[in-house]
C-alpha cells in the first residue's frame, strides 16, 4: 500500500523540478535579442513614467486643492490616483506602443511587452478596487493575494502553483488538509464575511429607519441578522472548501463543556442581553442610574451596555448587572422627570408668600416645564426654619440634573432676596458650667 506522505513528497519534487525547468527556459528566452529589446523598451517607459509623474503629480495635486467641496469618498479616490500616478502613466504609455508594434512587426516581438502591460494593468485595477475595503490589514492581504494570483494567471502558472500547494499538507486519518485548501478557505471566507458585513450594515440602516419598531427591538433584530449572516458565511465557506462538518459535533460538545465551567459569566451576560432586548426595560437613549453611575445609554451590546456620563466618560456595564441590581430608568415609560429640592425660611416669613414666590421663581428657569407647573409644600417645622419641598418637571434628563437643580436654587436665592425672605441658619446657645466668673465670692 502506497504511503500518502511519500507520494506527496514525490509530487512536490516533480512540480518543483518543472517550475525550475520553466524558469530556466524563461531566463534563456530573455537572452534573445528581441526580448532584450523589449525589456529595454519597458525600462525606458518606466523611467519616462517616473519622470512625468513628478510634474504631472504636482499639477494634479494643486488641482485637487481647489476641489474642497468634493465629498470625502471622491477626494480619497483622487488621492489614490495621485499615489498610483506612475503606474497609471506606465500603463498609458506601454499599451499604445504594444498596439503599434503589433501592426508594424511580428507579434512575438511585442509578446514580452504585452505580458508586462497586462501585469501593470491588472496590478493597477486591483490596487484601485481594494481601496473599497475599509480594514487596512484585510485590504493589504487581499491586494497582495490578488497581485500574486493575476501574476500566476498571466504567466500561465496557476496549474503548477495549485499542484504545488495541494502537495503540501498534513493528514488526519482519512482527511488530508492541504495548503491549497487553507488558501481557498481564507479567500472564500473573507469574501463571504465581506458580503455578510455589507448586508448586515445595510439591513441595520434600513431597520433603524422603521419607526414602528422600538430601539431595543431594532438592536435585537440587527444582532440576530448578524449572527445568521456570519453563521451562514462560515457554513457555506467550509462546505465550499470540502470540510466535513460532521466533525463539528465533537467541537460543539467541547464548547458546551467550556461554557459550563469557564464561561458562566459570558453566557450569563449574553442571556441577560437577550432578556433586556426582549423585555424592553432599557433601550438606546434612555437615561439610567446604576449605583453611582448616571448617564444615557449609548449602545446595547451582546455582553455589555455602553453608558455615557455627563463628564464624557463611557462606562461598560455588564448586562448581568442590569438584571440583578436596581436600575433607575429616568425615561422608561415617558420623558417626564420630576426633581425635588429642599429649602427652609425663617418663622417670621409668611408661608403663603414663600410658596408663591418659590413656584414663580422655578417657572423662570428655562428647562422647567410650564404645562406641568411646579408645586411647593411645607414638610415640617424645623429647629431654625420652616422646611419646604419644591417639585418641578423637566423632559431632558440627558442635559443633566445637578445643573438644573443649581439653576432653580439660584432663582430661589434671587427671588427671596428681592422679596425680603430670609434663609435662617442654625443658632446655638452655649452655656459654660462652673464658670469661675459667676461664682459667688
Amino acid at each position: 500500500m502506497a504511503d500518502p506522505t511519500q507520494d506527496a513528497v514525490t509530487v512536490t519534487q516533480e512540480i518543483a523540478t518543472s517550475l525550475i525547468t520553466q524558469a530556466e527556459g524563461f531566463v534563456t528566452g530573455l537572452m534573445r535579442p528581441w526580448n532584450l529589446y523589449q525589456l529595454a523598451i519597458a525600462a525606458g517607459l518606466l523611467l519616462l513614467a517616473t519622470l512625468l509623474a513628478r510634474p504631472v503629480g504636482a499639477r494634479y495635486h494643486n488641482w485637487l486643492r481647489s476641489r474642497e467641496d468634493w465629498p470625502k469618498w471622491r477626494l480619497r479616490f483622487a488621492l489614490l490616483i495621485h499615489r498610483r500616478l506612475r503606474l497609471i502613466l506606465f500603463v498609458a504609455l506601454i499599451w499604445p506602443l504594444i498596439w503599434v508594434m503589433r501592426e508594424v512587426t511580428w507579434p512575438s516581438r511585442s509578446y514580452l511587452l504585452a505580458i508586462l502591460g497586462s501585469l501593470a494593468f491588472a496590478w493597477l485595477v486591483i490596487a484601485l478596487l481594494t481601496r473599497l475595503i475599509a480594514n487596512n490589514a484585510l485590504r493589504s492581504l487581499v491586494r497582495l493575494g490578488g497581485w500574486i494570483w493575476v501574476t500566476l494567471f498571466i504567466l500561465n502558472l496557476t496549474g503548477d502553483a495549485q499542484g504545488l500547494l495541494e502537495s503540501i499538507g498534513v493528514s488526519f486519518g482519512s482527511t488530508r488538509l492541504t495548503l491549497w485548501m487553507v488558501i481557498q478557505a481564507l479567500v472564500i471566507l473573507t469574501a463571504l464575511f465581506t458580503v455578510a458585513r455589507f448586508l448586515s450594515h445595510a439591513s441595520a440602516a434600513n431597520i433603524s429607519r422603521v419607526e414602528d419598531i422600538s430601539p431595543s427591538m431594532q438592536v435585537l433584530v440587527v444582532k440576530f441578522l448578524q449572527l445568521l449572516l456570519y453563521g451562514m458565511a462560515v457554513y457555506i465557506g467550509l462546505k465550499a472548501v470540502g470540510v466535513d462538518l460532521t466533525g463539528l459535533a465533537v467541537l460543539s460538545g467541547a464548547i458546551g463543556v467550556g461554557l459550563g465551567f469557564g464561561l458562566q459569566k459570558v453566557v450569563s451576560n449574553l442571556v441577560s442581553g437577550i432578556i433586556i432586548l426582549l423585555d424592553k426595560s432599557v433601550k438606546p437613549g434612555d437615561v439610567i442610574s446604576v449605583g453611582e453611575t448616571f448617564g444615557w445609554i449609548n449602545s446595547l451590546g451582546a455582553r455589555y451596555v455602553s453608558i455615557t456620563t455627563r463628564d464624557g466618560r463611557e462606562y461598560l456595564i455588564p448586562n448581568e448587572d442590569l438584571i440583578t441590581t436596581q436600575v433607575v430608568n429616568w425615561s422608561h415609560s415617558d420623558d417626564f422627570v420630576r426633581l425635588d429640592i429642599y429649602f427652609g425660611t425663617a418663622y417670621e416669613d409668611d408661608p403663603h408668600d414663600v410658596r408663591r414666590i418659590a413656584i414663580e421663581a422655578a417657572q423662570t428657569v428655562d428647562r422647567v416645564l410650564t404645562h406641568k407647573p411646579p408645586v411647593c409644600h411645607i414638610v415640617g417645622f424645623g429647629d431654625s426654619s420652616v422646611d419646604y419641598i419644591l417639585r418641578f418637571w423637566i423632559t431632558d434628563p440627558t442635559g443633566g440634573l445637578t445643573n438644573i437643580r443649581g439653576n432653580v436654587y439660584l432663582a430661589l436665592w434671587d427671588a427671596f432676596k428681592a422679596n425680603g425672605i430670609s434663609i435662617p441658619f442654625p443658632q446655638r446657645e452655649v452655656r459654660v458650667l462652673n464658670d469661675p466668673a459667676k461664682r459667688p465670692d
